[in-house]
């Protein structure tokens, strides 16, 4: 049986893991230049992280969720903590760190809605490969395991390395982009870079749904069983054993694209263990990514499954 027939993994959760980073919000009418101070808008902090705006993503849209990660022993931590168990989501398995403080993005939204961030990781990168191992039994019991690149590698390859040898299908989200060893490729059941990551990774420019075919091929080629690559306004580009496809994205009015990824794999993620079509999966990630982007932060922008239905 294929890893993405999630026949009999009713009521197994999605574990996450990954990233918390407490993310502070400088609205502005555009990006200054070097030396430059410009007067912006208005100034938010609110919850984010890539692992932890996806395990968001899926709860919100109708999954049981557990989430992997660390925190600092801060009030950004608590706030962090209390947020995800809010939405559902387990967080027994989101350590606290004795040594590091949470992690922060600086992030600039200018007037068109494009965002630029800047990373510290913090408790994010003091996560360890033997954190992991402690939280194996949990991994290994996932119907999905869903990662990304803000933790370190070390800690991404072992959580792979444990859902491979269960059974347990894996969702890479390969962002920030980074090179990946050869070992990991044929561990990967799907793959899912915006164009930056796909062209990193791949060695090739993408810009379009042609060239991400092309790249998505030589992930295939890697190892890799099912390829998405997010295009942005231009949709997402599907390639797995059944052919290339592509999907346009829904027209709307975009104020922030913070989180529009995260909630795009959250989507993906919650519609493939219910029993979806990759590409019905990846049409629910591309409602909820639509939605996303018309709200402003990124978990508060994240919407409900009953405001997609609605």
């Amino acid at each position: 049986m294929s890893k993405l027939d999630f026949t009999g993994k009713t009521g197994k959760p999605i574990v996450v893991v990954g990233s918390l980073n407490m993310d502070l919000v400088m609205r502005t009418p555009r990006v200054p230049v070097g030396g430059e101070t410009l007067t912006g808008h208005e100034f938010s902090t609110l919850p984010g992280g890539k692992g932890a705006n996806q395990a968001v993503a899926c709860a919100r849209l109708g999954s049981r969720v557990r989430m992997i990660g660390q925190v600092g022993d801060d009030g950004f931590g608590k706030t962090l903590r209390d947020g995800l168990a809010a939405d559902g989501i387990d967080v027994s398995g989101v350590r606290t760190s004795s040594v590091a403080g949470t992690g922060v993005a600086m992030i600039l939204v200018e007037d068109i809605g494009q965002n630029r961030i800047v990373l510290a990781a913090g408790a994010n990168g003091a996560l360890t490969a033997a954190d992991i191992d402690a939280q194996a039994s949990v991994i290994e019991g996932a119907a999905l395991l869903v990662v990304q690149l803000e933790v370190p590698l070390p800690v991404v390859q072992q959580a792979i390395a444990i859902a491979h040898a269960a059974g347990v299908a894996v969702l890479l989200n390969p962002g920030p982009a980074a090179p990946l060893p050869e070992a990991i490729w044929p561990q990967i059941d799907i793959l899912v870079p915006n164009e930056s990551e796909a062209a990193l990774l791949a060695g090739i420019p993408v810009s379009d749904a042609a060239s991400a075919g092309a790249a998505a091929q030589i992930f295939r080629q890697r190892g890799v069983g099912c390829v998405l690559v997010t295009l942005g306004a231009q949709g997402v580009a599907v390639i797995d054993a059944a052919g290339e496809r592509h999907l346009p994205a829904q027209v709307v009015k975009a104020v922030d694209t913070t989180a529009a990824g995260d909630t795009f794999i959250g989507g993906l993620a919650a519609g493939l263990v219910e029993g979806m079509s990759v590409d019905a999966a990846a049409a629910l990630g591309q409602s909820a990514s639509a939605l996303c982007v018309t709200r402003h932060g990124a978990q508060p922008s994240i919407p409900y499954r009953r405001e997609i239905q609605s």
